[in-house]
């Protein structure tokens, strides 16, 4: 495929600190260095997507209204790095509300999201990244073909392309692996 590249990011504990469910916007902050690697990556000119199991929608703890003012207090925080997308998936196996109780091919480990983001922006997600910090994170890239980068070192994780400890270092090699 000739689409653009992009990079597609996980949201909770990769762009922001979150390790629950998070339905407030009062709540959000930025994980250390978030604002200048994505300013970074926007500057290089690569569209920045945003791809996010929100479970808590189905488990009755906030709405999708409440996922869209989440976003749109990180937005604001990242100032004028813009997130080209926000692509959430509010279902959730175990949940209580009955519209969003079930699998979904959006939920990560599923690619559905990055698919849906490939087809509503003309991506070519083998030239595209996913960055995560999760297991289901680098299982979505590789079932999508992107190359994938894996915050962290958590134990069990499929083998991403690369592990690093923190998003700067994840933007410091995307930035020096398309300058060769």
């Amino acid at each position: 495929m000739n689409g653009q590249r992009a990079v597609l990011l996980d949201r909770d504990n990769t762009i922001i600190v979150n390790d629950g469910d998070l339905g407030d916007p009062e709540n959000v902050s930025l994980m250390c260095g978030a604002e200048a690697a994505l300013r970074r990556l926007h500057a290089a000119g690569w569209p920045l997507i945003v791809i996010t199991n929100q479970g808590g929608v189905a488990r009755g703890c906030y709405n999708e209204d409440a996922v869209r003012a989440v976003h749109g207090r990180v937005q604001a925080l990242l100032k004028d790095t813009p997130i080209l997308d926000w692509l959430w998936c509010p279902w959730h196996p175990q949940g209580t509300v009955p519209e969003y109780t079930g699998e979904h091919p959006w939920r990560k480990p599923a690619p559905g999201m990055l698919f849906e983001a490939a087809a509503r922006h003309g991506l070519d997600l083998a030239q595209s990244w996913m960055i995560g910090d999760q297991d289901r994170d680098i299982a979505a890239g590789q079932a999508a073909h992107c190359r994938t980068i894996l915050l962290g070192d958590t134990p069990g994780v499929p083998r991403a392309d690369m592990t690093v400890p923190t998003i700067t270092e994840a933007v410091d090699h995307i930035l020096v692996s398309e300058q060769r």
